[in-house]
């Protein structure tokens, strides 16, 4: 155990915000998400929330401005009639860590695009529809005392 690491980031997952540099991006997806078929560095944190996860990452994991949005979730396919209130939940926690923080929103298969691209995903218990998220990592400026 470490100080100040929030209990619900598993070693594997804290090293892989270690990892990543400005710019990769992080997919937290829901627990339908075909992540093992998308890419080949997959973390599980099944059993969580995103949500939760959503909140304890970003006790660690700077977010970046350099970009219009600094995250993404997956758009409704236009015939779905599914509304995902969680998105709501997601801003609220987005903005607790980062006032600044803004959301862009990819059609289903450019998310999927994307999260080829990413650096990692990891597949949660999430069971919310449209659930899934995009993080893009940011910088710690010299001057920010961290």
């Amino acid at each position: 155990m470490l100080k100040k690491i929030p209990k619900l980031l598993s070693p594997e997952l804290v090293r892989t915000l270690m990892e990543m540099g400005h710019g990769d991006e992080l997919v937290l997806a829901d627990a339908n998400y075909p992540g093992h078929g998308l890419h080949s560095r997959v973390l599980r944190a099944d059993g969580i929330g995103i949500p939760m996860l959503l909140d304890a990452i970003l006790e660690l994991l700077p977010l970046d401005h350099y970009v219009p949005a600094q995250a993404a979730f997956m758009a409704v396919v236009e015939s779905d009639p599914t509304v995902p209130v969680i998105w709501e939940t997601y801003k609220e926690i987005l903005a607790k860590h980062d006032a600044a923080a803004q959301v862009e929103y990819e059609e289903r298969f450019e998310f999927y695009n994307r999260s080829k691209r990413s650096y990692a995903i990891v597949i949660t218990g999430e069971e919310a529809l449209y659930g899934n998220i995009i993080l893009k990592k940011g910088v710690i400026p010299p001057d920010a005392g961290v």
